[in-house]
């Protein structure tokens, strides 16, 4: 049984989206229970890899977060035991490792993403959700649309081998188009989706990002790639 469940009560439980949180930390399960649940999160906690993995291995959670470092059976332990009994749910990593082969190795495993402890709350939401709008097939570690390629662990793009330098936000941005290509994609989606608001202002803020993320990826003399569709919104497509 699991150590600890929270339920949110601002919804039905049926509805909630249910989060399996494996961490023997209990300052920060409590926490990160809690601000889930605020959240409208339906969070079963529990504090150990094998009793996590028997957890996972339920098919009850939507979602699932896990530290890297666990007794009895670790983190990525966990995850690749879950991967080649072909459970594809959703894992964000927890880990105080912040080198990049401990990312490279936590992603290697079947994580989806990897967030590094101290975290803000904030942030860990933001990851959740972007890990459940995700396609379900999205566990690639290099993205590749047309002559742009993206590396997920170094955070780097490259257009025909050209490296480009890009903000956090144009990363972001491009990202979740190169993994929707030729989708036309609204305004509204992509400010719920990479900027996370929960509700729709009335800004330029897109078209500002779509501008500055063109001139980067569009240059001179290349065919261009982000597409503006009247009066829908945006499209990344290569041209046949």
């Amino acid at each position: 049984m699991p150590v600890s469940e929270h339920e949110a009560a601002s919804r039905p439980i049926e509805s909630a989206i249910r989060l399996l949180l494996i961490e023997d930390d209990d300052s920060i399960a409590m926490e990160v229970a809690e601000e889930l649940t605020s959240r409208g999160y339906a969070v079963t906690r529990v504090d150990n890899g094998l009793r996590g993995l028997e957890e996972a291995q339920s098919g009850r959670y939507d979602l699932m977060i896990v530290d890297r470092m666990l007794p009895e059976l670790d983190g990525l332990s966990v995850i690749e035991l879950l991967r080649r009994q072909k459970v594809m749910l959703p894992v964000l990593v927890l880990s105080a490792l912040s080198a990049v082969d401990d990312r490279v190795n936590g992603l290697k495993a079947g994580g989806d993403d990897y967030l590094t402890k101290p975290f803000a709350m904030e942030e860990l939401a933001a990851r959740l959700e972007a890990l459940l709008r995700r396609p379900t097939d999205s566990r690639e570690t290099v993205l590749r649309v047309g002559p742009l390629e993206m590396d997920l662990i170094e955070r780097k793009v490259f257009r025909n081998g050209r490296e480009i330098e890009l903000l956090p936000r144009e990363f972001r941005l491009l990202e979740y188009m190169m993994r929707r290509p030729g989708t036309v994609l609204t305004r509204t989606m992509l400010l719920e989706d990479v900027w996370n608001y929960r509700f729709v202002p009335q800004t330029n803020l897109v078209d500002v990002h779509i501008g500055k993320l063109r001139r980067k990826i569009d240059v001179a003399g290349e065919p261009a790639l982000i597409q503006s569709i009247r009066g829908a919104g945006f499209s990344l497509r290569v041209s046949d």
